[in-house]
């Protein structure tokens, strides 16, 4: 939520333009394809209280990776030398013609301080999510509705590479296509669909390839989900037969948690989902 709160305010003002004609735009935009390693970038922000501080570097890297302690891949980042430290989150990375670049996002440091490992999430990625605040009022993300197993849990229990569902809320979408998700009986643990694939997306490794691939869609879309399928019996017999199976999934508009294999079955203890 802090980072939508610092889109939304970094990027008001250059998206005033496109909805009130009338007014001046007081930053231009710069284009993620234009950059290249090496160019000039200026940093601007609040490090440690100390408002309007400017700091420059050069672009390190283009299109790095890094994991969110929301668990979800953020990808395409701007990788900086510039010094960014706590307090400029949400301040922005400009380029020498003062053009927006990007937004001061996240560092890599043994310290919490600089170490000139610093990364910005790109323009073009912020232009799309503050016009969803703008129209809808929040980030609206296309999401199936689900609970599923972290991908390191699963590989723990030797599961195949994919999204293993946990619950599935009975008379969503997802249900009705016919999505199954993982039970407790007497008998043991009945595993529930393993997503694999996302339209026709690369297939689906972990939850973070999942998130990926419903990027590409909008709520209320209906996709081909394809899931590999647990025959009956299969996990107590000590081996995994599985059936692969095409579901046709509407998407919802919601936001995701990943919970933990405790919870599996647990009814109202399973929270959010993707």
């Amino acid at each position: 939520m802090i980072i939508i709160f610092q889109l939304f305010c970094l990027f008001s003002v250059v998206s005033s333009a496109a909805f009130f004609p009338s007014l001046e735009t007081c930053v231009r935009q710069g284009a993620t394809k234009d950059l290249e390693v090496g160019q000039l970038v200026l940093a601007i922000g609040n490090p440690f209280g100390l408002d309007h501080t400017l700091t420059t570097g050069v672009i390190s890297g283009l299109g790095r990776s890094m994991k969110a302690t929301t668990g979800r891949t953020i990808r395409n980042l701007i990788q900086t030398d510039a010094a960014i430290n706590p307090g400029n989150s949400g301040g922005a990375l400009l380029d020498s013609r003062g053009r927006l670049i990007g937004m001061n996002t996240a560092i890599y440091s043994p310290s919490g301080t600089s170490a000139g490992i610093g990364f910005a999430i790109p323009c073009d990625t912020i232009k799309a999510v503050v016009e969803r605040l703008i129209t809808f009022g929040q980030t609206v993300r296309p999401v199936l509705g689900i609970t599923y197993m972290e991908g390191q849990q699963a590989r723990m229990f030797g599961l195949p590479r994919g999204v293993l569902v946990l619950n599935v809320p009975p008379g969503s979408p997802a249900a009705e296509a016919g999505l199954q998700g993982t039970t407790r009986s007497r008998e043991g643990i009945e595993l529930g669909d393993i997503i694999v694939g996302v339209g026709s997306s690369e297939p689906i490794g972990d939850e973070a390839d999942l998130f990926d691939a419903l990027e590409k869609y909008k709520p209320g879309d209906t996709v081909k989900v394809s899931v590999l399928r647990d025959r009956p019996g299969g996990l107590r017999s000590g081996r995994f037969i599985f059936d692969l199976e095409e579901l046709n999934i509407k998407l919802v508009g919601s936001t995701y948690k990943v919970v933990n294999w405790q919870d599996a079955g647990a009814g109202p203890q399973v929270r959010g989902g993707r």
